[in-house]
């Protein structure tokens, strides 16, 4: 048989800043279908490793390959049309917009993109609620962004990334500033949205992701620590001792 070829796979991917190695010959598959989450300790590389996956920074040395594809120099927008959207750590919603704007704007960029669907203004409209229904920000679709909540920024976020329908969707720290009422629907969320993308999290809250990984990556100092399924990497002592601590036992 055949092997399967992974959708996101890097080899010894590099990135330097100065003397500080942020990200250090990793060695990273990630296979259509998957949830997949990667945590670890605050300055463990992981915001720099997805930005050097979704294009945001230069790699120092190593390739990125998405779908087969090497997508190294590959600048961001390009990315974004071959099937990978990636929401930020830190809210970047367009503040002075509604939050149907927000959404429309990555819809309109989807439909240009793609010529068999008609792009006409019933067609976005439609498509820009059904993404704001799934959030659960439909009743705010008029509101300007920035004068939303920070947890409701970071759902209206979510939909703009979930409007461009991605092969990739990149999660960072999605559930930052929402309530626990929030997190349980974004949890249902996440394995709805998992039936059309690939899903890479990156997550401090564990049960969030005890909740919803299939496997687990563990970065530590620019380099993966461990990987495999939940319940493996809470046992594992190194990651216990390197991030989870007591949230292990």
């Amino acid at each position: 048989m055949a092997a399967v070829t992974p959708l996101l796979e890097t080899s010894v991917l590099s990135r330097s800043f100065g003397g500080l190695r942020a990200v250090d010959a990793v060695n990273f598959s990630l296979e259509s279908g998957e949830i997949r989450a990667i945590i670890g300790p605050n300055g463990a590389g992981k915001t720099t490793f997805v930005s050097l996956v979704c294009g945001r920074i230069p790699p120092t040395s190593g390739a990125i390959r998405f779908a087969g594809e090497d997508i190294t120099m590959l600048p961001a927008h390009r990315r974004v049309r071959r099937g990978i959207a990636y929401t930020f750590q830190i809210t970047s919603v367009y503040a002075n917009l509604t939050a149907f704007d927000n959404v429309a704007l990555a819809v309109q960029r989807r439909l240009l993109d793609e010529p068999q669907e008609k792009a006409s203004r019933p067609a976005l409209a439609a498509a820009t609620m059904d993404a704001l229904e799934r959030l659960g920000l439909a009743e705010r679709a008029d509101t300007i962004a920035g004068t939303l909540s920070y947890g409701h920024q970071r759902l209206l976020e979510v939909a703009m990334g979930l409007a461009l329908k991605p092969r990739l969707l990149i999660l960072d720290e999605p559930t930052q500033g929402l309530s626990d009422g929030e997190i349980d629907n974004f949890i249902g969320l996440v394995r709805d949205m998992a039936r059309d993308s690939t899903v890479l999290l990156i997550e401090h809250n564990m049960p969030v992701v005890m909740a919803l990984a299939g496997r687990i990556t563990v970065f530590d100092a620019g380099r993966i620590l461990a990987e495999g399924a939940p319940e493996v990497i809470r046992a594992d002592p190194a990651v216990q001792q390197a991030y989870l601590g007591t949230a292990a036992t």
